[in-house]
């Protein structure tokens, strides 16, 4: 029957499925074998799905060429899954290049902050953007993020830390989840910063009291769908009480817990969110050795941020430590004005430069890791039949070029497949989709 299924994907010189029987997240033994077929195809199904994976010549028995939609021959190629970035924050409006220079002269992180610059100069320019401005500068975000590869990103909230600006941050993401091709996990981040006027306590009370109820309210009339509440835990940001107290309110209306924590200062993040029973927590530059072992116990997946530590010059997350004890270990590019690296490719190369990570766990963590920090990897993260269709295929007879090619994505990355849809291909103008 003509156009049975959607996609064939047909005999790739390496097919990398990351895992295959259905495994949650790779420790870092899996990491080790991660599951890759020579010479093999992929079937996706008219539902988005992947149907069928197997050698090239069994797939070709099996399945009518008359029964595709669409055949891509993958010959000298590779296949990976779609890359997941489990940590960005890609709404807002202004431009914060001139603290690059202030960066480079010697300024630190929180010099930046106090001065007035940093989060707050973001919050003053997003408070005054338009919705219809957010989203544009959003798509074409998202789609750079699409052509380096990133076919599940979560988005956050933040730049507001007023109800208003918020809700208008998690309205654009809505937005952006139902008319663009990227799938999304949605991030409440009002706690990103104290707000102008507010003490930590009385910032925390008013996320209780108002932003937390307002959220439940247009969660359930579906009008928005956040995924993840998230806070910087951080001194002279939210203390441990009020990260807390915003947490825990989060997690009683129902989201995944998933936040900041010990980046600057060792803070205790990862313990009180392994007792909290978080999700996933990011950065952790600053863990402690009793934060690692509580988190390995909790299955609490650790966002490791290579960018954000290159770029400020932070002591790297301790990659190695953490998966020897036992860790989950994902990464994410933490995307904004601070960090500004579309590129999970790159995230992967300076995980493996700069936190003596191996490609084969860079790869995981930047797939299935990734998708179990946002409470996805039963959907995405590998190429298992019955997950979604999310696919890459480059154009080099070895996978690991996409590490090891730094910042060479852009001509290395032929086409992005999403739920069996092929959105870019290298050489067309923009995207094929809904872009």
């Amino acid at each position: 029957m003509a156009g049975e299924h959607r996609l064939l994907l047909h005999n790739a010189q390496q097919l990398v499925l990351i895992c295959t029987q259905g495994e949650k997240y790779l420790l870092q033994a899996g990491m080790h074998n991660l599951a890759v077929l020579d010479h093999a195809s992929v079937v996706i199904g008219k539902d988005g799905c992947i149907k069928a994976i197997g050698h090239a010549d069994a797939i070709h028995q099996q399945f009518s060429e008359a029964s595709f939609e669409k055949i891509i021959d993958c010959s000298g190629k590779c296949i990976l899954p779609g890359l997941v970035d489990a940590h960005t924050h890609p709404v807002w409006a202004g431009d914060r290049v001139h603290e690059f220079a202030m960066k480079l002269a010697g300024a630190s992180y929180m010099d930046i902050h106090q001065a007035g610059g940093g989060i707050h100069f973001t919050v003053e320019h997003t408070q005054k953007a338009s919705e219809e401005e957010l989203f544009n500068t959003l798509k074409h975000r998202l789609l750079r993020m699409l052509r380096a590869g990133t076919t599940l990103v979560e988005c956050k909230s933040g730049y507001g830390l007023n109800l208003e600006t918020e809700l208008k941050m998690l309205r654009v993401i809505e937005r952006a989840r139902w008319l663009l091709d990227s799938n999304i996990s949605s991030t409440y981040c009002g706690a990103h910063s104290v707000p102008k006027g507010k003490n930590a306590t009385e910032a925390t009370d008013d996320i209780i009291n108002n932003h937390l109820p307002k959220l439940k309210e247009l969660n359930l009339n579906g009008e928005i769908h956040v995924n993840n509440i998230d806070v910087f835990c951080e001194k002279g940001v939210f203390d441990l009480n009020c990260t807390r107290r915003i947490l825990q309110g989060g997690k009683d209306i129902g989201l995944q817990i998933n936040f900041h924590g010990d980046e600057l200062h060792p803070m205790k993040s990862a313990e009180l969110g392994a007792e909290l029973g978080a999700q996933a927590i990011s950065h952790l530059e600053e863990i402690s050795d009793e934060g690692i072992a509580a988190m390995a116990r909790a299955k609490c997946a650790a966002v490791l941020l290579p960018t954000t530590a290159y770029m400020l010059r932070l002591k790297q997350p301790q990659a190695r430590k953490m998966l020897k004890e036992g860790v989950i270990v994902a990464l994410g590019s933490d995307f904004n004005p601070n960090a500004y690296c579309y590129s999970m490719p790159m995230v992967m190369h300076l995980a493996c430069v700069n936190m003596k990570m191996s490609m084969k766990e860079a790869l995981a963590a930047a797939t299935i890791n990734a998708a179990y920090a946002l409470g996805r990897s039963n959907t995405h993260g590998s190429i298992e039949n019955g997950k979604q269709g999310d696919l890459i295929i480059i154009n080099s007879s070895r996978w690991e070029h996409l590490i090891y090619q730094f910042g060479g994505h852009q001509d290395l990355i032929e086409y992005v497949v999403v739920k069996g849809k092929v959105i870019y291909k290298n050489g067309s103008y923009g995207l094929l989709s809904t872009y």
